[in-house]
């Protein structure tokens, strides 16, 4: 029955270790803006980012004091913070790190990553109806040459020709 099941990684250490692992990366990550680690530590301090980006988005003081018990540096969650004012994150509602796979290490094969924070603006996604809409509209009847334009490019071609006759001559 597990009553006593604790949420969260171990990450392999016990709970002030674990602790201290989450806290130093997320200070990195904030730091840096990218971060390469292995992949269960990336998925591990995921949340700890969102949670700090959300509650620097909010703003308010208790928010704050939040997002310093998390990182443990209060210069950090300051640039963060502003970095929220400046609206950096203001169009996206979630989702504010990318992490991409390096692949195993040499030594013990753990999957290596690189974690970073996003910055791109959410791109909207186009809607279905127009998405439909749009090959009808492109296509469109191909209109064959009159007879006369055929003409008239047969009589412009035939002087060109007598020219470089001459000139060979």
């Amino acid at each position: 029955m597990r009553h006593n099941k604790k949420k969260g990684m171990k990450l392999g250490t016990d709970a002030s270790h674990t602790k201290a692992i989450k806290r130093g990366l997320v200070r990195a990550l904030f730091e840096n803006d990218r971060i390469k680690t292995i992949d269960v530590r990336a998925k591990a301090i995921r949340a700890d980012v969102d949670h700090v980006i959300t509650w620097a988005k909010k703003g308010d003081i208790a928010s704050r004091r939040l997002a310093i018990a998390t990182v443990g540096d209060k210069d950090i969650v300051r640039e963060v913070f502003e970095k929220a004012a400046q609206g950096m994150w203001a169009d996206r509602n979630g989702g504010y790190t990318r992490i991409m796979k390096l692949g195993p290490r040499k030594g013990d094969g753990a999957e290596i990553v690189i974690m970073e924070l996003v910055t791109e603006p959410v791109k909207a996604k186009a809607k279905k109806a127009a998405k439909k809409a749009a090959p009808k509209a492109a296509v469109t009847k191909v209109e064959e040459p009159k007879a006369d334009e055929a003409e008239a490019e047969v009589v412009e071609e035939a002087p060109v020709e007598e020219a470089t006759e001459e000139s060979a001559e």
